[in-house]
């Protein structure tokens, strides 16, 4: 696995890259961690896979590249930009994404702005429905949260929902894991990112219209996304395939990496079949 970074003309992008295979697998984040999220899948990448996994802007990266921190156009347009921006530098025309949580939203946003670029959707404990009114209020309580007692405060709030109760259980060293990646990120980065999260728009109506192969995964112990929500997602989107995983709560890539990379491996090649046409 290799760390690089990536000068595009608008600003850099630190990013993990692991595999040498010929199709490209594009990793998008969850909040509020990084790209070290998905280091079980970049440390065995199945043949002929390819794994890049990008920090989200304002996450992670730090010395002189990200010197100032540009946080200007962080939403999830924003965010699905750099990725894009990202795979042209990388000359990737077309890739599979694999979003948990923040970075499905990301994984939505890419489709609206570019959708000949996605071969196919990997959607893990996310939603398509925006923040209700409540769900504004309490981003609003986390950010002010994080000003107060920056990233510490906001690992110690969201870490018992992030992960299952079987995995807070039996693999006590994940939540250490979890909440050193919580702790590596700005309280900017933060903040900006909780906005971009209150404000991102509805991707309800864009399922009925999406083309590429879409595998769905859940974990049964997700106390962030109800299985209701992930069965509603599931009926919208033709032909998506459903995959829940028992015993896994909200970072279903970390709490069972073996299955979740299972997941990636057997649907790559689901990638290559002629889809349907886009939906206006």
């Amino acid at each position: 696995m290799l760390t690089r970074v990536a000068e595009l003309p608008d600003r850099s992008i630190r990013y993990l890259e692991a595999g040498g295979g010929k199709t490209a697998v594009v990793l998008l984040h969850a909040f509020p961690l990084s790209a070290e999220q998905w280091m079980p899948q970049l440390s065995r990448v199945p043949p002929g896979l390819r794994f890049i996994a990008p920090d989200l802007r304002g996450f992670r990266g730090n010395g002189p590249a990200f010197e100032p921190l540009d946080l200007d156009g962080v939403t999830m347009d924003g965010y699905a930009a750099d990725v894009l921006s990202l795979m042209t530098h990388l000359e990737i025309d077309k890739a599979i994404v694999a979003g948990v949580s923040m970075g499905g939203y990301v994984g939505f946003a890419m489709l609206r702005r570019a959708p000949a670029r996605i071969a196919g959707l990997v959607l893990a404990n996310t939603r398509s429905i925006p923040d209700s009114a409540e769900g504004k209020a309490a981003r609003d309580r986390m950010i002010a949260l994080v000003e107060r007692e920056r990233a510490a405060g906001l690992a110690r709030e969201m870490l018992p929902k992030l992960l299952g109760a079987t995995t807070r259980q039996q693999q006590p060293d994940l939540v250490d894991v979890v909440g050193h990646l919580i702790e590596a990120n700005s309280t900017a980065g933060l903040v900006f990112a909780l906005r971009a999260l209150k404000d991102r728009p509805d991707s309800t109506p864009l399922l009925a219209s999406i083309a590429c192969p879409v595998t769905i995964v859940a974990g049964e112990e997700d106390a962030v996304i109800p299985a209701a929500e992930t069965d509603a997602m599931h009926r919208a989107i033709v032909g998506a395939e459903l995959v829940r995983l028992p015993r896994v709560g909200h970072l279903s890539n970390l709490e069972a990496p073996a299955a979740f990379s299972a997941v990636l491996a057997s649907f790559a090649p689901k990638t290559s079949r002629p889809g349907r046409p886009m939906q206006e």
